[in-house]
């Protein structure tokens, strides 16, 4: 259960993220609020999962999926650059992730 909890804090990081650049400076209320909803369950989900996974494994799978989710929307949705080397390292991201599961 903490895992899981780990993996949809990992996506509401990913959502804040967009929120936060799309609220424009918190000058937009809607993204402005949704920044808000979702960082506070990407805290709680994260707080509440670090109960039961270690603080360094933990905190490096957030980060990976929020940083992995968030540059993936930009460059599908976005317009953000989507070359190989980007790919690439985003692959690395999640091999990483991974193997913090598989040896936790």
């Amino acid at each position: 259960m903490a895992w899981l909890l780990l993996v949809l804090s990992g996506c509401m990081e990913t959502a804040w993220a967009i929120s936060l650049e799309r609220s424009e400076g918190f000058s937009k209320p809607v993204p402005s609020v949704l920044f808000a909803i979702t960082l506070a369950l990407s805290m709680i989900g994260l707080g509440l999962a670090l109960r039961e996974i270690p603080i360094g494994t933990g905190y490096a799978v957030w980060v990976g999926i929020g940083a992995v989710g968030t540059a993936l929307i930009g460059m599908i949705w976005l317009g953000d650059p989507a070359n190989l080397p980007r790919i690439v390292c985003l692959v690395l991201i999640i091999a990483g992730v991974v193997g913090l599961k598989l040896f936790h």
